[in-house]
């Protein structure tokens, strides 16, 4: 498995938690104001990275780009710096907002990035094999 993969796998997994503790103290306090955070946390620290990994694993010539690298560094920033902030901005802090919406531009950057890998991929792509029978 290509580094990038491992690394993003990992990242999820670090998401993942963080993102059942929110869930975790919402239901224990019965205080769901900031929702919005847990799923921000989930979708873009969980979800997206696992997808992100696996594309990565499946492609190893693109896992291998510094773009790669570069990509993962700008889309997690963007998630770490999301969520606390946005946590807090829920909770009454109001004057975090533009931090949020900083974050977002990065994480927006990150998965821009992802797509320009994505789309300058190897242009041939083989098609499956059909066994004969």
């Amino acid at each position: 498995m290509p580094f990038i993969s491992l690394l993003y796998f990992r990242t999820a997994a670090v998401f993942l938690l963080v993102g059942i503790l929110m869930g975790l103290q919402m239901a224990a306090t019965h205080d769901h104001s900031t929702l919005a955070a847990h799923a921000h946390v989930n979708l873009l620290g969980w979800v997206t990275p696992a997808l992100f990994a696996g594309y990565f694993a499946l492609n190893p010539s693109q896992a291998e780009r510094r773009l790669a690298r570069v990509q993962y560094g700008v889309y997690v920033a963007g998630v770490v710096l999301m969520g606390p902030m946005l946590y807090l901005m829920l909770r009454g802090r109001p004057e975090l907002e533009p931090v949020v919406v900083f974050s977002a531009l990065l994480v927006f950057a990150g998965a821009i990035l992802f797509a320009v890998i994505a789309f300058t991929g190897p242009a041939r792509v083989s098609a499956p094999r059909v066994a004969a029978e």
